[in-house]
């Protein structure tokens, strides 16, 4: 088995594992809510930070439908550079969530691992998509 063609499952699974995670802490965000507030917080507060999250987490399930569309058409599922990328971080990303989830950390942490972990494989893709599609030649 080649370096590349075991690149593909390792990266769906590591794609599935952060999707996995990110929709356990959409059941169980309340935690992470309260730990994002100070001890006397007001419902409003509460709210807010609660929509923060929620924010943050529709964001990351949009990222990750267009990976998945990249992904399983095609346009970078044998690509290596994108593999490995997508593959790094999205294990760095199931492991910080972990500890997002576990250690019940703030909102605001999210955001960082969103931007590094969710962003960065996702606009890759998108740039794969426009080479692929976008400035592919016609046959003469």
């Amino acid at each position: 088995m080649s370096a590349v063609s075991s690149l593909v499952p390792a990266r769906f699974l590591t794609i599935i594992a952060h999707l996995v995670i990110v929709i356990t802490i959409f059941w169980s965000r309340e935690n992470n809510v309260k730990a994002s507030l100070p001890l006397e917080f007001t419902q409003e507060e509460y709210d807010y930070e609660d929509r923060r999250l929620v924010v943050a987490l529709a964001v990351t399930l949009g990222l990750f439908a267009v990976e998945l569309a990249g992904f399983f058409s095609g346009v970078s599922m044998f690509n290596s550079s994108q593999g490995l990328l997508s593959t790094g971080v999205h294990a760095s990303a199931s492991v910080a969530l972990l500890f997002f989830l576990f250690e019940q950390w703030g909102c605001d942490n999210y955001w960082g691992i969103l931007a590094i972990c969710s962003v960065l494989p996702a606009f890759v893709e998108i740039l794969l998509f426009i080479a692929v599609f976008g400035l592919k030649k016609k046959p003469l």
